[in-house]
């Protein structure tokens, strides 16, 4: 009796199913990712071997440029509608509904409270050139009132300076002395990881 030979057939692997997985890991990945928020000012973070990370929520930050200028940041949409409130009783300065929803979905900012209102008018262009600072002088420290109301709004808020490396060492002190008025001995240093070689 003859033997019947099944004929040789060169397998095949359907692909399908990895392209459908490949595109729903792309869609899921897209739609949960958070874009790093455009800042005003580039800072130069100085580097160091620390490796403590910070919170992903609640966490004010307070930028020093290279300039010396003064920024501010909280995370929390609510906590910013909130603590504008509060900034504007405390220096007589009404905000509009469409103004307060404007700061709610800012990240960080740098302007007196008296030049806010036309801040949050101005348009997203504009308010790139609007980098005047928060006031940090012993005459008019508006950094000790935000950092205040934003405590208020939210107590478990965690703080966190990022200064570039290059900023003069009295605004730093500023800037501290500031948190320590409010008896403040506990924030973050923002900095990179040092490579080692």
């Amino acid at each position: 009796m003859a033997k019947v030979r099944p004929k040789a057939k060169k397998p095949t692997l359907d692909m399908t199913p990895v392209v459908d997985l490949a595109f729903l890991l792309v869609t899921f990945f897209m739609l949960t990712t958070n874009f790093r928020p455009e800042e005003p000012v580039v800072v130069d973070i100085p580097s160091s071997v620390a490796d403590i990370k910070l919170p992903e929520v609640d966490i004010m930050t307070i930028t020093i440029s290279r300039e010396g200028k003064v920024f501010f940041n909280v995370d929390n949409k609510f906590t910013r509608s909130s603590l504008l409130q509060k900034m504007g009783e405390k220096y007589k300065v009404s905000f509009t509904p469409e103004q307060l929803e404007t700061f709610s979905n800012l990240t960080t900012f740098g302007v007196p409270m008296n030049v806010m209102p036309g801040f949050l008018d101005a348009s997203k262009e504009e308010r790139k050139e609007m980098t005047l600072g928060i006031p940090t002088d012993s005459l008019n420290n508006q950094l000790y009132d935000w950092v205040l109301n934003t405590r208020l709004s939210n107590p478990k808020v965690r703080i966190a300076i990022k200064g570039d490396g290059q900023a003069a060492y009295p605004v730093v002190k500023r800037v501290v002395s500031t948190l320590q008025d409010q008896n403040i001995n506990r924030f973050n240093l923002i900095t990179s990881l040092e490579q080692e070689f």
